[in-house]
């Protein structure tokens, strides 16, 4: 099992910056990747940004340039740092983390919205 809580969120102007922390516990020494992803009103939950065990990252395209995802193992936690935040960003942004042997775990979701 694998226990995953977010936080970071909150309500910042177009252009902040927000940082999202994910802090996991349990069988952490078997996560593969953990991820980022978000799901805004009426829409489906996006892929935002993962990282894997051996520190490769892969972004969705409206993000790149904007959004950096990292990983502190000894910390058992995996960040999200938003840039130049835009009002389409508007989403509950939620964790994910993958287990070598296949698991799925997700965290509760922390709300981030951009005003404009």
């Amino acid at each position: 099992q694998v226990q995953l809580v977010e936080s970071g969120g909150g309500l910042v102007q177009a252009g902040g910056s927000l940082r999202l922390s994910c802090v996991a516990s349990g069988i952490i020494f078997s996560i593969n990747t953990m991820g980022w992803y978000r799901q805004a009103p009426g829409k489906q939950r996006e892929l935002v940004a993962i990282i894997t065990s051996i520190g490769s990252t892969n972004y969705t395209d409206s993000v790149k340039g904007r959004f950096a995802i990292s990983r502190d193992n000894r910390k058992n936690t995996v960040y999200l740092q938003m840039n130049s935040l835009k009002p389409e960003d508007t989403a509950v942004y939620s964790c994910r983390a993958v287990l070598f042997r296949g698991n799925v775990y997700w965290g509760q979701g922390t709300q981030v919205t951009v005003s404009s």
